[in-house]
């Protein structure tokens, strides 16, 4: 599997590229290697010129092309995922993401703009040819709290919900490579070891 995360906040320190960092260490424990994407590392004037001959913005595009799944996370800003997540999606080819396994991680400041998940970035991820969008994990800025020690503090749910969307991502990820092959559908697998910390 060639799993790319791409964290779309402009803060290193957002809940969302915290709670990203965290799944990936869950993948990480149970095996599963994955390249990240820092949408806010990438050159600020390339992205906002749509410089395509970029070498950087190129490397980054190459990565995507080459994964089989993709993990991304933004924060909720104006009822809408980030405007440099826009940026990075807009320089990608028409069906940048074809057959791939896609997981959003969407953090906001309350309930309401779970919508925004929904309505504003699944939309763009199927556009771009996700071969399959799964139900994304969403969190509220209270369910993600950052400890004294700098150490992340989850509500029990969102360790639930990870966990859950997780385990989904992995099964996706082997249900699509049956259907590369063309090869008969396997079960789920529920092999991801517990991801509660």
């Amino acid at each position: 599997m060639n799993i790319i995360t791409i964290a779309g906040s402009p803060s290193a320190q957002s809940r969302s590229s915290r709670l990203l960092a965290e799944a990936t260490r869950w993948l990480h424990e149970d095996g599963i290697s994955t390249t990240a994407i820092s949408v806010r590392d990438l050159p600020a004037e390339d992205l906002l010129f749509a410089n395509t001959k970029s070498p950087a913005l190129q490397a980054a595009a190459k990565l995507v092309e080459a994964a089989s799944g993709i993990i991304i996370a933004t924060p909720v800003y104006k009822a809408a995922y980030s405007g440099v997540l826009k940026a990075f999606l807009d320089i990608l080819p028409q069906y940048g993401f074809a057959g791939k396994v896609v997981l959003p991680i969407v953090t906001g400041g309350s309930p309401a703009h779970m919508l925004a998940m929904d309505y504003a970035l699944k939309p763009v991820l199927s556009a771009l040819g996700a071969r399959f969008v799964l139900n994304g994990v969403y969190a509220t800025d209270s369910q993600v709290r950052t400890r004294d020690d700098g150490s992340l503090d989850l509500d029990d749910e969102i360790v639930l919900r990870l966990e859950d969307g997780l385990q989904r991502f992995s099964d996706s990820l082997e249900w699509s490579a049956h259907l590369e092959a063309g090869s008969t559908l396997p079960a789920a697998t529920g092999q991801l070891t517990s991801l509660r910390c």
